[in-house]
């Protein structure tokens, strides 16, 4: 999509975040997410991607720097930012003494909504969410991917500016996972500005106009999934399971065969990135041949997300 680059709903400068015992989960933060776009954190556990979310929604208190949300400093006045931002935190948090239909109409006399004006967005929002046979259930009725798409009607309810996401999808099966992908397409394509965090590359390559991946509190790269993917240097990946020591196998397609960069060892298999793609699995099994190691399994696909990571840290993404 292209964006608009003055008109910026989300601003940080130097946002820190130091826990007791000096534990520096976000480390002068520099970071700038314009209207209508969809924006991720990506990282692994503890790089600071929920703090980072919970400071720009008002639930973390900076230890320095600042935040505007939707042009509102989050620190000076934390109510008034509530109003322009949707909250979907990694816990359940719908209210389990009301039904589906309960838990977005009383959000949105919270809001500030007439009667008349929030039962007619809360019957909408149940049919865009496919929510609408669920209407009277219980909440506790709901499957955790119903659940969690109850959640993001929720914090659409009262039209917030800026939606935040706190990994959305994680423990959704794989279904469940891409009904809520196809919701936030369809509130994206309707101006939704959108910051997720999440550690599934999958997910940031698939939803996100820009991404920054992070890791101890610090940006390492920010831009689109393909611009992130393109600074590998890389042009594909060649993914090899050998019979007999990967690391010297490693070694000897790193060192023969032409265009190689790098090879690093994942669940027993060979990882091997390769700049230029032409005649590549012939070539690598000649070479594994002529050496006496025997291919189980070979395949060729794009650098991914992890790629760009594990260049920039020297570590897997899921670690």
């Amino acid at each position: 999509m292209k964006l608009n680059q003055t008109d910026a709903v989300i601003h940080t400068e130097g946002l820190t975040k130091v826990y007791p015992g000096d534990i520096k989960a976000v480390d002068n933060l520099d970071l700038t997410v314009f209207r209508g776009e969809i924006f991720g954190l990506l990282g692994p556990n503890g790089a600071g991607k929920t703090t980072t979310a919970g400071m720009l929604t008002t639930r973390v208190m900076p230890t320095g720097g600042s935040a505007l949300v939707g042009g509102i400093n989050v620190v000076d006045h934390p109510a008034q930012a509530k109003r322009v931002i949707g909250v979907v935190p990694q816990t359940n948090t719908l209210d389990r003494s009301l039904t589906v239909w309960e838990n977005l109409y009383f959000h949105g006399r919270f809001f500030g909504m007439s009667k008349q004006v929030a039962k007619a967005k809360a019957d909408a929002l149940l049919a865009q969410f496919r929510l609408a046979e669920r209407a009277k259930a219980p909440v506790l009725a709901l499957s955790g991917g119903m659940a969690q798409r109850l959640m993001v009607a929720r914090a659409v309810m009262h039209e917030p500016s800026i939606l935040f996401l706190d990994e959305p999808t994680a423990g959704l099966d794989p279904q469940s996972r891409i009904a809520l992908w196809e919701i936030l397409g369809e509130l994206h394509k309707d101006g939704q500005t959108i910051l997720l965090t999440t550690h599934y590359m999958e997910e940031a390559d698939q939803l996100c106009d820009r991404l920054a991946i992070i890791d101890h509190g610090r940006v390492l790269a920010l831009g689109t999934p393909s611009q992130l993917k393109e600074s590998t240097g890389i042009d594909t990946m060649v993914l090899i399971s050998i019979a007999g020591d990967p690391s010297l196998a490693a070694e000897v397609l790193t060192a023969e065969l032409e265009g190689a960069t790098e090879a690093r060892i994942s669940d027993g298999k060979i990882s091997l990135g390769v700049v230029g793609v032409a005649g590549v699995l012939p070539k690598v099994i000649q070479i594994a041949a002529k050496h006496g190691y025997v291919i189980n399994d070979l395949s060729v696909t794009e650098p991914t997300l992890e790629t760009v990571f594990i260049k920039l840290t020297g570590k897997d993404l899921r670690e």
